[in-house]
């Protein structure tokens, strides 16, 4: 069975900075050029969902909402006349204009200040926003409309839209969704946190567990041979982060770890973790990162008790040893002490990172297993696959 699928998903703003400031003049041109170095980036799922199920023969299309500048550009483009062509990207136009030469050098974490934020209205105040998405909704008239950003994009436009879509799929990870929103638009929710499963299903929305992975290309943007990294760490620090960051100040204290995230700008002024700071990693750099560590830390943060996130996938598919934390399920996807190496405490962490710094071929056999496992078991190709049998159930 044949499928159209349109993915719905939406990007941080600070990454959406970024990106427009390494392509002078990108806001100009058409929507595909755009959406091609949106992908080109490889930042987040990139196209991995989309170009994996077009393998298996489905006909996929993306949309990055709250991009305005591709979004706008999509519906010039389909004669779409906007109510609102949006103040906030004629000011940020003006100001991408003006410091390109600067910006093309400059860290992320300085350019703040010359930008400001590139979307300071709420997704759900922004007329343009599901005025361009309407449009494309009923332009693609997709099978499964698979929406991953289920905390912004409001489920009565979802309602609305329903005549339009034959199935109305939910992707949502682990942070914490209102009571109040009410799902039960969704004809089903996916997601890779058997807890977020289980939430749905007590509410009487059908839902299933599908977990994240590795798109394997990536490899062969990467110098596998080079490994001038000891340790690293490539994550935030967010609200739901603070025991990530109880122990990245433990191990920095004690250990020489290097540090990127959007930014420690919040962490108080005398925070170890502010000295090991390397700045930001977006995309296709994060992994170059990753791949260049010998060791790559990962913590789940402050939710809870479920190995879930994406850094498992990607720090194990690059070929690095990955030392996460102890999760009860972590063995579902990997063995911890033969694919993967598993800590409980920070003590037991710093530990583990000097014995594996000092014993290079138990590390290198670790770090191999790991990418064989996933490379084998944990792709994007082998995730659509699930998920097109998933969807097979429900359409």
């Amino acid at each position: 069975m044949r499928l159209r699928f349109l993915i719905l998903n939406t990007d941080y703003s600070v990454f959406l900075r970024w990106l427009y400031t390494q392509h002078p003049r990108l806001e100009k041109q058409s929507y595909e050029n755009q959406m091609r170095a949106r992908n080109d980036s490889l930042f987040g799922m990139a196209d991995f969902y989309s170009s994996n199920l077009r393998r298996l023969g489905h006909e996929t299309y993306d949309i990055h909402a709250n991009n305005e500048f591709m979004q706008t550009a999509w519906a010039l483009e389909h004669g779409i006349r906007l109510k609102e062509r949006g103040a906030v990207r004629k000011g940020l136009r003006r100001a991408l204009r003006r410091p390109w030469g600067v910006a093309a050098k400059t860290s992320l974490r300085r350019l703040k200040p010359v930008f400001g934020p590139l979307f300071p209205v709420p997704v759900r105040q922004r007329t343009w926003f599901y005025d361009i998405l309407l449009a494309q909704i009923k332009h693609y008239h997709p099978d499964v409309l698979l929406n991953q950003d289920m905390y912004n994009v409001q489920p009565q436009f979802l309602r609305r839209i329903k005549p339009y879509v034959r199935m109305l799929v939910g992707q949502h990870a682990a942070t914490s969704l209102s009571n109040a929103e009410g799902f039960s638009c969704y004809d089903l929710v996916i997601s890779s946190f058997p807890p977020t499963v289980e939430w749905f299903r007590k509410r009487g929305v059908p839902a299933e567990l599908s977990r994240l992975g590795f798109e394997p290309r990536i490899l062969s943007y990467l110098n596998r041979d080079e490994k001038s990294i000891p340790t690293s760490f490539v994550g935030s620090f967010g609200s739901c982060h603070s025991s990530r960051a109880q122990l990245l100040e433990t191990l920095c204290a004690r250990l020489e770890i290097k540090v990127w995230a959007p930014s420690v700008e919040h962490l108080s002024t005398n925070s170890r973790i502010r000295e090991s700071y390397m700045g930001q990693a977006w995309g296709l750099e994060m992994y170059r990162i990753l791949c260049r560590s010998q060791i790559t830390l990962n913590h789940h943060g402050d939710i809870a008790p479920y190995a879930n996130n994406c850094r498992l996938y990607e720090a194990t598919g690059v070929g690095s040893l990955l030392i996460t934390d102890w999760k009860a399920n972590l063995h579902e996807m990997f063995e911890p002490g033969k694919e993967v190496v598993a800590y409980r405490t920070p003590e037991e962490c710093a530990e583990l990172i000097r014995y594996y710094l000092e014993n290079d071929k138990e590390r290198e056999t670790i770090a191999r297993a790991g990418q064989q496992r996933t490379l084998r078991e944990h792709t994007y190709y082998q995730r659509m696959k699930e998920l097109v049998d998933i969807l097979r159930k429900y359409v």
